[in-house]
């Protein structure tokens, strides 16, 4: 909706001005000389507020006749004019789309591709439907449609859904949204997987996590050469595959398995064929003739034209029995064949390099080159490849051991939403530091030094490589360091970064958009007098262990000083608390997750207020004064004075000693409600589906409570749920299914 109360039109000063010239002079004299001077013109500056107010209206209103530009108010009416039936207003993309399509819905009522298309247009997710019919197993007739016909070629299943064992990939896909094998009747109710395989039903298979792109990352080097892993901090984490886009819902078709933003599975990325086209066959006389071979050696290879291979071994034990194969099997032209003749409707070709690059000294390495395998014990060294990628844990391995330039890669991790330090977009809340007195930009990695960190100015980290070390900085007035939109840069502080504020009490300092890991003992310390420090979409490690169990320590953030107000916007912090007299007059902390350690509080300090709205503190609380809504403690709240404040809409362990709880939840010892709680997971603080109602929609709004309440997923679930009711195929029941 407009903000018609706030534009750049000048309309005040035009209806303050014209109003004022209608009053009589003599008042205006007498409002300028009296003993109250300006009560009657301060009068006349409120009406014209107002009267500039109804003016924008006006203008608008014939913009509000259109359902692509008008006011959020003005979406009901456009809605009963078409005469669909409203969603919620907090789903407010959801709902406009909704009336917007109304009519192209209705054309298209009952069609599989309108229930897709519902999925992305009411929701933020991705998904898929299935009929369940088309996968039970009976006896099939002439007139049944194969499985290819909705899997595309992708599947390989006679009719019957008999299992082929001779194809282990399309065993990793069972009970999923691309099954192939064929189900027993399930007449029972649905709850969860049970019951989902009859014929009156239709399955919502909903992608709920996003995938969010890093473009040139450092990763993590181990002490083994050439062994890596895509994570900075040196977590396994599971690589994903990127949204698909259908730019033309009129060329639809169901999606492949790796369209749809999930975990990529290792049989997957492996999943290669080849087909041998004429274009190739042209191709390849240049390529034998740069490697010192006859150029008519690629004629051989029409007797394989438009054949399909379900391999490499397949197509190279093909090769091996034509008269040229010493030529063709050289490994210059071998990898040419292999390049071109990748078939575009396999899994390692729709995945690489969209989903995982790796580059060595900016040179990609070739995809026919590249193989994905297990990495458990980091063994796997096939022959002819450069690369190994081990999707399901996020490792790689280069088989020439020791790069002998940088590596940088691009992937996909997966997450629930803009908290914590990502990739998305940004823009909203970054400050233009070219304004600011000084400013510094950063883009090639390495040390940040003293220089870098103006005290009055700003810093800009313009990638997402690895930076660090940090050098303290003093006397700060005010400092923003912050990332760039759609970058994430890993910053590894070997020692505790001290910032201390300038005399005088009034700095400020502002992180935005930044991970910082570190070594054992390091911490950010806030030394000083502070008028406020901000902390948005920062990652502060939390800790864990990386993938060769070593352990990685948190990077708590300690007051020293005194903090007049600490804010902590959409962040992942491990501990906030004060040491050496420090002291925080107000903590303000939103849309959230706090993680300490095992056997220390998230959040300890007196004297002090706290405010969390929207927080998700996995481990205990020790304060003074707490006002808390919509958060979720997995530990005891330990609040001094119960007196003040509020703790609602909310969640803590039984036993917490509350202010005012009001709607709020007990937690028993031990229960599970969150899907994890392994910082580095993809559903890492994702409210758990077996968690209790309370948890699930215990917001103000319905939503769940924690740092994704602003998600409304329960919300968007309902709004999915009522349109499909409405477009659906009579007599049909529909089932909707979390993949992730």
């Amino acid at each position: 909706m407009a903000d018609l109360s706030r534009a750049a039109d000048g309309y005040e000063a035009y209806f303050t001005e014209k109003l004022w010239a209608l009053v009589p002079s003599i008042h205006r004299n007498l409002d300028g000389s009296g003993e109250q001077k300006g009560v009657l013109r301060g009068l006349i500056e409120t009406i014209a507020s107002q009267a500039a107010i109804l003016r924008r209206d006006q203008d608008r209103l014939w913009d509000d006749t259109f359902i692509d530009l008008c006011d959020d108010w003005a979406v009901p009416y456009i809605g009963d004019l078409v005469g669909t039936r409203m969603i919620s207003a907090l789903d407010k993309r959801g709902r406009r789309i909704d009336v917007a399509k109304t009519i192209y819905y209705r054309r298209r009522k009952g069609t599989p591709r309108v229930l897709e298309e519902l999925i992305s247009d009411i929701t933020p997710w991705d998904g898929t439907v299935v009929e369940a019919f088309r996968r039970l197993g009976r006896t099939h007739h002439g007139l049944d449609e194969r499985p290819a016909a909705q899997l595309g070629r992708f599947s390989r299943t006679p009719r019957g859904g008999t299992a082929d064992l001779r194809r282990p990939l399309a065993s990793t896909l069972t009970d999923g949204p691309f099954d192939e094998y064929a189900h027993v009747a399930d007449v029972r109710r649905q709850r969860g997987r049970d019951g989902l395989w009859n014929i009156p039903k239709l399955l919502f298979f909903l992608f709920r996590l996003r995938a969010f792109p890093v473009i040139g990352s450092t990763p993590f080097g181990r002490s083994v050469a050439g062994t890596f892993l895509f994570d900075p901090s040196g977590r396994d984490i599971a690589l994903f595959a990127p949204r698909r886009v259908v730019p033309d819902w009129e060329a639809w078709r169901f999606p492949l398995p790796w369209e749809l933003p999930g975990p990529i599975a290792c049989r997957l990325l492996g999943d290669a064929e080849y087909v041998v086209t004429q274009a190739l066959i042209l191709s390849l006389g240049a390529v034998l003739t740069a490697a010192g071979q006859p150029s008519t050696a690629a004629n051989e290879l029409v007797a394989l034209r438009d054949q399909r291979f379900s391999s490499e071994s397949a197509l190279l034990a093909r090769i091996a029995t034509l008269p040229s194969q010493a030529s063709l099997l050289l490994p210059p032209v071998m990898q040419a064949i292999l390049d071109g003749a990748l078939a575009a409707d396999c899994g390692k070709a729709g995945l690489l390099p969209a989903a995982a690059k790796v580059e060595v000294g900016g040179t990609p390495l070739p995809v026919a080159l590249t193989t994905s395998g297990s990495l458990d014990d980091w063994s796997n060294a096939p022959p002819n490849k450069e690369l190994v990628i081990d999707p399901e844990r996020g490792r790689f391995k280069l088989t020439a051991g020791a790069p002998a330039a940088p590596v940088t890669v691009d992937y996909h991790y997966g997450f629930s939403g803009p908290v914590g330090a990502g990739t998305d977009d940004r823009r909203t809340g970054l400050i233009d530091i070219t304004t600011l007195p000084t400013f510094v930009r950063l883009n090639a990695g390495g040390a940040i030094t003293a220089a870098d960190l103006p005290a009055s100015g700003g810093l800009s980290l313009d990638n997402s490589l690895r930076y660090g070390p940090v050098a303290p900085v003093s006397g700060v007035q005010s400092l923003v360091v912050q990332a760039d939109n759609l970058q994430r840069p890993y910053v590894r502080i070997a020692a505790p970064w001290v910032v201390t504020a300038a005399a005088g009490g009034d700095a400020t300092l502002v992180l935005d958009g930044l991970w910082i890991g570190g070594d054992a003992g390091t911490h950010i310390e806030l030394a000083g007098s502070w008028k406020s420090v901000t902390l948005r979409r920062v990652t502060l490690d939390p800790g864990g262990t990386d993938a060769d169990n070593n352990p990685i320590a948190p990077v708590p953030l300690v007051v020293t000083g005194n903090v007049e107000n600490l804010v902590v916007e959409g962040s992942i912090l491990a501990t906030i608390g004060i040491s050496a007299g420090g002291v925080i007059d107000s903590l303000f902390v939103s849309d959230s997750i706090l993680q300490a350690p095992s056997g220390q509080p998230a959040i300890a300090f007196v004297p002090g207020t706290a405010t969390l709205s929207r927080v998700t503190v996995l481990g205990d609380l020790a304060l003074d004064k707490l006002y808390a809504t919509e958060t979720l403690v997995t530990g005891e709240v330990m609040v001094a004075d119960t007196q003040w404040g509020c703790f609602r809409f909310s969640a803590a362990l039984a036993g917490s000693r509350l202010p005012h709880p009001f709607a709020s939840t007990e937690l028993a010892v031990g229960a599970h409600v969150l899907a994890s709680t392994r910082f580095g997971d993809a559903d890492y603080g994702q409210i758990s589906d077996a968690a209790p109602a309370g948890i699930r929609r215990g917001a103000e709004s319905g939503s769940e409570i924690g740092a994704f309440s602003a998600l409304n997923s329960p919300i968007m679930l309902d709004g999915i749920t009522a349109k499909v009711s409405e477009y659906m195929p009579f007599g049909l029941i529909p089932a909707f299914i979390f993949e992730n």
